[in-house]
């Protein structure tokens, strides 16, 4: 793994995990994996998938079609789902750069963690988080939020102790690093 590097960036909806790896997207060279183009297909929504911790995405598919590929050095393709629509858009070829960044919620799932070489955690007051989902989202999807998805997400970061497990934690654009360049040169 010394030829590349693996981060990811999980945390809170509304925390700022898609514009950070964007920004970093614009000044390093890397690719960009969004977890929520694994988020379960239709077929897998079972009960029981449903009610595992952090078993709303499909991070199986993810570490075969991302992660392996990433590790062997091999291009590859992969399927991006559509929450909106259920569907899966077309692929295109994809080629492991020195720098991959996988971001969104549950991207630091237990049976994937081993791959990373750095995690970032992404925090944020509940206020804040309300104020920008609202904005992102609208006052509809805003109560799915909060009813639903949020629950979900603080339940698999307490279970997983995924924010004590990072490397990096941001709150609310304060961070703490020990030595983030030896991570990322």
């Amino acid at each position: 793994m010394s030829d590349f590097k693996l981060i990811a960036i999980d945390g809170k909806s509304g925390s700022g995990k898609t514009s950070l790896a964007k920004g970093l997207a614009k000044i390093i060279d890397c690719n960009v994996f969004h977890m929520d183009d694994f988020f379960l297909t239709p077929d897998l929504r079972t009960q029981d998938r449903l009610n595992e911790i952090g078993g709303n995405v499909d991070y199986i598919r993810f570490e075969n079609e991302v992660l392996k590929k990433i590790i062997a050095q091999e291009s590859f393709r992969y399927q991006k789902f559509s929450c909106s629509d259920f569907s899966m858009d077309e692929s295109e070829e994809i080629f492991p750069k020195k720098i991959n960044i996988v971001e969104g919620c549950y991207s630091m799932h237990p049976s994937l963690t081993n791959y990373y070489n750095f995690k970032i955690f992404m925090d944020i007051d509940f206020q804040s988080q309300k104020e920008r989902i609202l904005k992102r989202e609208g006052s509809e999807k805003l109560n799915r939020f909060l009813e639903e998805w949020i629950p979900k997400e603080n339940l698999y970061f307490q279970t997983f102790n995924i924010k004590d497990s990072s490397d990096l934690i941001i709150n609310n654009n304060e961070y703490v690093c020990t030595d983030i360049k030896k991570y990322l040169i």
